[in-house]
């Protein structure tokens, strides 16, 4: 029993080292990109401040919003520059209790789901920002002043940046049910309706009430998870080895 305590706390702290770690890494570049916040942030409004008419601005109705909000951008800009050395940490700590071909198989599909969510996150910048603002700029009606508040200006774009980073998960997603055998590929290629279906029920949810971003979610979701019903074909392994590979020694 003592052992079993032993044990236990040890992974306890291994855990609390980690997070510190992976906080501390945060906190590093957070304090590097704090004197370019405001530019940090004219960045990320950039999309926006290209649409609105000439003299069109952004505006802050809080009165702490000038300083909170660019301070959001760079905490959220570190995270996303960190975030490699805290999976690596989360790696670490998780690495020990995998089989042989479990890490295999994990280290990639870790790899791949970071460069896919930075993938839909610039495709929601570069692509869909620019479409949806200049649309909704020529939609607005004469003599309305058409401008946001920063806060709500942020909301909408970390909302969108979760919406479309999470849907180019999709492939992993479904290689990772594949994989596991929590669902057959002959299923998922049944599901293909009630896919197409959720996908542009997710697209009015996440998106604003335009049918321009909904199909720019919705589209990309539906050949994601085709994409990825190609890919679960060539990774997953037969009964056979995956049954030879289980036993396999941590």
């Amino acid at each position: 029993m003592s052992e079993l305590e032993d044990s236990f706390l040890s992974h306890l702290f291994e855990l609390r080292d980690r997070l510190i770690r992976a906080l501390a890494s945060v906190g590093i570049v957070f304090v590097c990109l704090f004197p370019w916040a405001k530019e940090l942030y004219a960045l990320l409004a950039q999309p926006l401040l290209a649409s609105l008419p000439a003299g069109g601005q952004m505006i802050a109705t809080d009165v702490v919003g000038v300083f909170l909000v660019p301070m959001k951008v760079a905490l959220m800009v570190a995270f996303l520059i960190a975030l490699p050395y805290v999976l690596y940490q989360i790696w670490a700590f998780v690495a020990p209790g995998l089989y042989a071909h479990e890490k295999k198989l994990a280290l990639p599909l870790v790899a791949a789901s970071v460069v896919l969510f930075f993938i839909g996150m610039a495709f929601a910048y570069f692509l869909v920002f620019p479409t949806v603002f200049g649309f909704m700029a020529k939609v607005a009606p004469e003599g309305v002043a058409w401008m946001t508040d920063i806060e709500k200006y942020l909301s909408f774009v970390m909302t969108t940046f979760m919406a479309f980073g999470v849907t180019f998960e999709v492939p992993i997603v479904v290689i990772v049910l594949v994989q596991m055998h929590v669902v057959e590929l002959k299923t998922l290629k049944e599901w293909r309706p009630y896919v197409i279906v959720g996908a542009f029920v997710i697209g009015a949810i996440f998106t604003p009430p335009d049918v321009i971003s909904q199909l720019m979610l919705a589209i990309p979701l539906c050949l994601l998870y085709e994409l990825g019903m190609l890919m679960a074909r060539f990774v997953s392994k037969p009964d056979a080895e995956r049954v030879a590979n289980f036993p396999e020694p941590r």
